[in-house]
């Protein structure tokens, strides 16, 4: 086990040990980049200690043997690490009523720990979003349905429409995108509770490129979900660079396997631009 000199996660600004519930960092697994086994031992080995789940993007595990999904899954619960299914959820509803029942029981079967609900997706009635989100918790997965803050305007409801939940978007649809993060918020809330778990905004349009920043959006959903309920996808080292500037070691990011130590230098003490207060000559022992 590597015995990090510079790492500490008793200080005040960082974070506790696993299993932690803010300053998560959830790693990227095989879908841009072929892992193996091995490759992902030796990055749960190393970096075991800073990464906290790794989600198999993009539906990647639809595409893969079930064993190996199975031995992926045993690895990183060996790191105390959980494991993510993506958002793919949405693609079971073709087929039929009982699809997503069926696809929890297998997510059980095959190891993982939580399933992503990509709202936007989905294109269906509020009522139905939460009842997926129950049915998951009723299984035993962890839930985080994704968000996206760009919607169809058919999309929100009019001042004289029934409750959220109730509305059935309206036919025929508009194909106009518009912005509307009150709605997505709202929304959001009543995942979390209905038993979401946690809230992963999708990053096009708000976090996807550090000179594009909607620094807007990302305070005024932090500051109705908070710190703790809310993950963002960074794509790019100085996207997680704003972040960590901004709302400190305690922001839930997702990012790529190659960025997890720079990450994890990132969250530690007053770093400086090139991590020379975080890292001495030899930053860990083996």
């Amino acid at each position: 086990m590597a015995v990090y000199r510079w790492k500490s996660f008793f200080e005040d600004e960082d974070r506790p040990e696993k299993p932690r519930r803010f300053g998560v960092t959830e790693m990227r697994g095989p879908h841009y980049t072929v892992m193996n086994q091995n490759v992902l031992q030796d990055i749960f080995e190393t970096m075991g200690q800073f990464v906290d789940g790794v989600k198999f993007s993009g539906g990647s595990h639809s595409l893969m043997p079930k064993h190996f999904i199975r031995e992926v899954t045993d690895i990183a619960h060996r790191h105390n690490v959980y494991v993510s299914t993506g958002d793919w959820s949405e693609h079971l509803l073709r087929k039929g009523p009982t699809g997503f029942k069926q696809y929890l029981e297998e997510c059980k079967q095959l190891g993982f720990d939580t399933v992503e609900i990509n709202s936007s997706s989905l294109k269906l009635p509020e009522d139905a979003l939460l009842r997926f989100v129950r049915m998951a918790k009723s299984a035993g997965l962890k839930v985080k349905p994704q968000f996206t803050v760009k919607v169809e305007s058919s999309e929100i409801p009019l001042p004289s429409s029934r409750a959220y939940g109730s509305l059935e978007p309206p036919i025929p649809r508009n194909p106009e995108i518009v912005e509307d993060v009150d709605w997505l918020i709202r929304r959001a809330e009543r995942c979390l509770e209905a038993g979401a778990d946690m809230i992963m905004i999708d990053p096009d349009g708000v976090c996807k490129y550090t000179e594009k920043m909607r620094t807007d959006i990302v305070a005024k959903i932090i500051s109705r979900l908070g710190l703790e309920k809310t993950m963002f996808e960074s794509s790019h080292p100085n996207t997680s660079e704003w972040f960590v500037k901004q709302y400190g070691p305690r922001v839930n990011l997702f990012v790529d396997h190659s960025q997890v130590m720079n990450l994890e230098c990132l969250r530690g003490r007053r770093p400086g631009t090139n991590h020379a207060s975080i890292l001495s000559s030899s930053y860990f022992l083996m």
